[in-house]
């Protein structure tokens, strides 16, 4: 397991480019809301954390893991520095779960591509709800909260790039 080893939450503040003039998008996926909740916490506070004022954190809400896509298209156009893209994906008994996990996966990285501002993903594709729930806030940390920090990064490399 990924995560057996590291909690998601640990990093070191010291090595964290000021994220105090960048401006965040944030679209969370309402499917597994508890889920995604405790991601959206995670991603939140930490912004909150390294300086970035709640003016400067927008969130839009988008029906289910899929639709981020979409969701975040249209957040990159809001004039935000970074984009985080948060949902959760649980195997069930069909083929489903792989069809959206490629789907948004590939979504993701094209937006990547295509445009100019990054979309960090922060999308949970475990096995079942426990791994859900020992990501977002419980055992392991909180991937949000990695995922907040991987967009400081990557905006902070944008603006100098």
């Amino acid at each position: 397991m990924a995560t057996a080893n590291k909690n998601l939450s640990d990093y070191d503040k010291t090595t964290i480019p000021n994220a105090s003039n960048f401006r965040f998008g944030i679209v969370v996926s309402e499917w597994n809301d508890t889920v995604t909740e405790g991601l959206f916490e995670g991603a939140y506070n930490t912004l909150l954390e390294q300086g970035v004022e709640p003016s400067n954190i927008k969130r839009w809400n988008v029906p289910g893991s899929f639709e981020l896509i979409y969701g975040s298209k249209k957040m990159q156009e809001q004039l935000v520095d970074a984009v985080i893209a948060i949902g959760c994906v649980i195997q069930g008994e069909t083929k489903h779960f792989d069809f959206v996990c490629e789907g948004v996966t590939q979504g993701i990285k094209d937006l990547n591509v295509i445009h100019d501002v990054p979309v960090i993903f922060c999308v949970l594709t475990d096995n079942n709800m426990q791994q859900s729930i020992d990501r977002s806030g419980g055992i392991h940390g909180n991937k949000g909260t990695e995922a907040a920090i991987a967009a400081i990064k990557m905006a902070d490399l944008r603006s100098n790039a």
